[in-house]
């Protein structure tokens, strides 16, 4: 029974945890951005360069963290961690170091944020494999529950903060604080304690065969749940987020909204992730994992459509909170819920490399979803993009399976 019960207490060492995540998210959340607003109005760079900031940097780090995958798996995740969060504040603090010395240039952007998108991937999936270890089975959905919530408040709160931060003090500061955030979120998890089982390594003693590169593929293609649930999930979180620089156009070139109205349209909504996460263990209590997968996430899609039909002032204002709340709220209730049946569903020495592939496979289809998003309001413009974008995302819910096998944790197979 679940409604009306105490919340489960995780332990202090899951405290640590969500504190050191909590500290980094609302860091990213400060220097929501940073990057390309500093190739703007530091290095002068066109739309064209800020584009390949925001796509070519996170593809680079994909592809980087493709080999990554089963170094993360046989080693001790802790340190892991903590060597990811070093990495990116080594290579976040290379920004205000070359600010000072009149030395930043866009090469220098490019690999910073490839670094950072490459070191996110390995932190996360060491991240969800340490979490699997740490809490009870049932307390999954709970600890990932928490994770989306502490994820959506960031987002909320973080860059109209991270703004004013700027206007007030310069165009590095956020990058300043998110560097520090690393840093911070090192050693949280540094302050972890118990001793952590060391992974059994592979038999030929080689963890970064060619084979190994694929595991976390063929685990997700191979089990018929995940198979359904990773299909359907690159294409709904392609499609959404290929909207963003489309509706941005649209919003603020277009339509003339001011940028605080335009950061309001964003930020106000994801106050909406509290909800759905905190509904999310009382909701699968209630109706059963699969009507989870089948509503909620039918309901994630339907939406998006309502962007293309944002008129200027007041009303257009509304309307886009409107549709962010409505999508982010569903998001929010399913993606706890996907994260703990994807845990459930992979042995523990396929955790890293499952969750390193399923991050790579999401990032490669923001990339081309947004690529071919912007292709498409270049030539026929934004209102016709975020049509097809509306009308596209309607079929992704076909993709989702009526029913997923059970959560036990399959049989492991040898490596």
């Amino acid at each position: 029974m679940v409604s009306g019960v105490a919340r489960p207490r995780l332990g202090r060492r899951f405290g640590w945890l969500w504190a050191a995540y909590a500290v980094s998210a609302y860091g990213s959340g400060l220097g929501f951005g940073a990057l390309p607003l500093l190739a703007v109005l530091v290095l002068h760079a066109g739309p064209a360069e800020v584009s390949a900031l925001s796509a070519v940097g996170p593809a680079v780090g994909a592809l980087i963290a493709v080999p990554l995958a089963p170094w993360v798996e046989f080693r001790r995740k802790r340190p892991v961690m903590i060597a990811m969060d070093l990495a990116r504040f080594a290579a976040m603090a290379t920004i205000p170091l070359g600010y000072a010395l009149g030395l930043l240039g866009f090469v220098q952007l490019l690999l910073v944020s490839a670094v950072v998108a490459a070191a996110k991937i390995a932190f996360n999936a060491a991240g969800g494999a340490h979490l699997k270890a740490l809490v009870r089975p049932e307390d999954l959905l709970v600890a990932n529950a928490r994770f989306e919530s502490t994820n959506w408040s960031s987002i909320a709160i973080g860059p109209p903060l991270g703004g004013a931060a700027i206007a007030l003090f310069g165009p590095v500061t956020t990058v300043v604080a998110d560097a520090l955030s690393y840093l911070l979120s090192a050693l949280g998890i540094t302050a972890i304690r118990g001793r952590e089982e060391a992974p059994q390594r592979p038999t030929d003693g080689n963890p970064v065969r060619a084979g190994a590169l694929l595991d976390g593929w063929r685990h997700i293609l191979g089990d018929p749940g995940l198979r359904a649930l990773y299909l359907n999930n690159l294409l709904v979180g392609g499609l959404i987020m290929a909207t963003e620089p489309v509706l941005a156009v649209l919003l603020l070139r277009q339509l003339h909204f001011p940028p605080w109205q335009y950061g309001l349209a964003f930020a106000a909504p994801c106050l909406g992730g509290l909800i759905g996460s905190r509904l999310a263990r009382r909701v699968v209590a209630r109706h059963g994992r699969d009507r989870v997968f089948r509503t909620v996430g039918t309901l994630r899609a339907v939406w998006l459509i309502g962007l293309a039909f944002v008129r200027p002032g007041v009303v257009g204002l509304v309307t886009v909170m409107a549709v962010e709340l409505a999508i982010i709220v569903n998001m929010s209730l399913y993606n706890p819920v996907l994260a703990t049946y994807r845990l459930e569903r992979t042995p523990k020495h396929l955790v890293a490399r499952t969750l390193s592939a399923w991050s790579i496979g999401q990032q490669a289809s923001i990339a081309v979803c947004t690529a071919l998003g912007g292709l498409l309001a270049d030539a026929t413009g934004p209102r016709t993009a975020l049509t097809v974008a509306g009308l596209l995302i309607l079929a992704t819910p076909l993709l989702l399976p009526r029913r997923v096998p059970a959560p036990q944790e399959p049989e492991a197979t040898a490596t």
